[in-house]
């Protein structure tokens, strides 16, 4: 069993074990994912070298490594990691606001927002990479911390829960700089799927999922808040804890209650719209939501929507 000390926790058995009644239909699924998205024919573009072999008879002369024949006086062919469909990049927050009611969380034996999107995102990637796509990851606070670049290769997996298990929630976010950095790492057009709780300016986040639209990426929003910050279900003199530099407060949460509420759905509102007229696919989730049932949600809607996730 997974433990709080192990990176593949984020591959719950349960929640696995429910995504993977996929398979039946994974092929489907990831197909949805990639139509439109066949990678350049030409020899040679984006692919990443593998091994020698023996040239035998038939061989294409064009991978001949002549380096290596110049020193053995044999013919040897490059070989190449094969090209996959679909080129998935999971973009997921680390700032301090994602691990709001962390000590309540790990009492309830419940997820916080850091933990619910990692376990998302390593769900996507082993869909993913089951399929023999390729799948990476940026985690963020500030700017990017950690990267994995995208591979289909069956330790990926391994190297993409342990990133999330060492990046350690601090800081806070500054979306528009991380989306640049994503957009400048991915030239070739591909999927990407940012996790966050989006507690920053709306146009930063607006102007950071532009930067990725205007490469051609499909992107894809989980906008992941906690019950807490939803329902705002506080009773009695309360003390607010400031995260991301911000003060504490103790207050009367009555007082506040309908403000925050109305403040809240305005910006909720404005984040869809925003994202709609983007051409973004965005889906706010609650860490109660049952994981497999988003996630079944989510890739099913998309591949209705047309056969083709790929916007042009």
């Amino acid at each position: 069993m997974a433990t709080d000390e192990d990176p593949r926790r984020f591959l719950e058995p349960r929640t696995i074990a429910k995504i993977s009644r996929l398979d039946m239909r994974a092929k489907q699924v990831v197909e949805g994912f990639m139509a439109g998205m066949h990678k350049s024919p030409f020899f040679g573009q984006s692919m990443e070298f593998a091994q020698h072999r023996e040239y035998v008879s038939g061989d294409d002369i064009r991978h001949l490594d002549w380096k290596v024949w110049s020193k053995t006086d044999k013919f040897y062919i490059k070989q190449y990691e094969a090209e996959t469909n679909l080129r998935l990049n999971l973009v997921v927050d680390t700032s301090e606001s994602m691990v709001y009611g962390r000590d309540q969380h790990k009492k309830a034996g419940t997820m916080n927002k850091y933990e619910y999107a990692c376990t998302a995102a390593a769900c996507l990637a082993y869909l993913t990479i089951r399929q023999q796509d390729s799948a990476g990851v940026f985690s963020f606070g500030w700017d990017v911390k950690q990267v994995v670049p995208a591979k289909s290769n069956q330790r990926q997996l391994d190297a993409i829960t342990k990133t999330l298990d060492l990046t350690k929630p601090e800081e806070k976010t500054a979306i528009d700089k991380v989306m640049r950095r994503v957009a400048e790492a991915s030239p070739s057009r591909g999927l990407v799927i940012l996790f966050s709780d989006l507690l920053t300016d709306r146009e930063p986040i607006f102007r950071g999922l532009e930067m990725l639209r205007h490469r051609r990426h499909d992107v894809m929003v989980f906008h992941v808040l906690d019950d807490d910050e939803l329902d705002f279900p506080f009773n009695g003199m309360t003390k607010f804890e400031g995260l991301e530099e911000l003060p504490n407060l103790f207050c009367d949460p009555k007082a506040l209650r309908q403000g925050y509420l109305e403040a809240l759905e305005e910006y909720l509102v404005e984040v869809r719209r925003g994202c709609t007229r983007m051409g973004v696919d965005y889906t706010l989730v609650r860490t109660s939501d049952y994981l497999d049932a988003v996630l079944s949600r989510v890739l099913f809607r998309r591949m209705a929507d047309k056969g083709s996730p790929v916007r042009r």
